[in-house]
């Protein structure tokens, strides 16, 4: 069904839906076997201050002086920034998408993420995401972290847009759950076909491409 108002706004998560995500359980194991880390060490590290380090309160620097080299390591810092920016890979179809349906409609494209600041700048240059997306209410940026609902107020408030005209994607969820209560039309993205269906549920399907012939 239609919304009642015709939707302005596309409010998207970045890691899990465009992009894979910068430094999640995945790139930590992959990291613990690569370079000969405890990986139970590991994690238990980067739970006890990965909100710290997306909130913006913390440089990666910091960050992998307590996760990482906080003993002597037989590898360089910069070896293991490159291997962190490298996890990062796009998922094309999602992009083309969001990319189609902004010119289409003319829709704002806000980003509401969680990512720490050196990772979310490398992902925004590498992918070129600055050519996609209107404004960043990225966590490092904001220091509000999703699920906390003023991360999702303070998108509202940039956008200038009633939620009731916000489509928002995300792969968690519980910030689905979230962004809903504030009365979003919010869709669980789990694959580009079936955010594009629900998609065009919601009024913002793809024009047919023209026929060349």
């Amino acid at each position: 069904m239609n919304p009642s108002l015709p939707i302005k706004a596309l409010f998207l998560d970045i890691g899990g839906v465009l992009l894979t995500n910068g430094w999640d359980r995945k790139a930590r194991a992959l990291a613990a076997r690569q370079f000969g880390l405890d990986l139970d060490d590991l994690n238990e590290r980067h739970h006890l201050t990965f909100d710290t380090f997306e909130s913006g309160k913390l440089a990666l620097d910091g960050y992998l002086d307590r996760i990482i080299f906080y003993e002597p390591r037989p590898f360089s810092r910069e070896v293991f920034k490159a291997f962190m920016m490298a996890q990062s890979q796009p998922f094309p179809e999602m992009i083309g998408l969001v990319g189609a349906l902004k010119r289409q409609y003319g829709l704002k494209v806000v980003a509401v993420n969680n990512e720490g600041r050196e990772l979310n700048d490398y992902r925004i240059r590498q992918f070129g995401l600055d050519g996609l997306f209107d404004a960043f209410l990225s966590s490092c940026y904001v220091h509000f972290r999703k699920p906390d609902t003023d991360i999702f107020r303070l998108a509202l408030d940039v956008a200038q847009v009633p939620a009731g005209q916000v489509v928002y994607v995300d792969d968690r969820k519980l910030f689905v759950q979230v962004a809903g209560s504030l009365g979003m039309h919010c869709l669980h993205h789990t694959h580009e076909a079936g955010t594009r269906q629900q998609l065009a549920r919601l009024g913002l399907a793809l024009a047919p491409v023209p026929d060349p012939a």
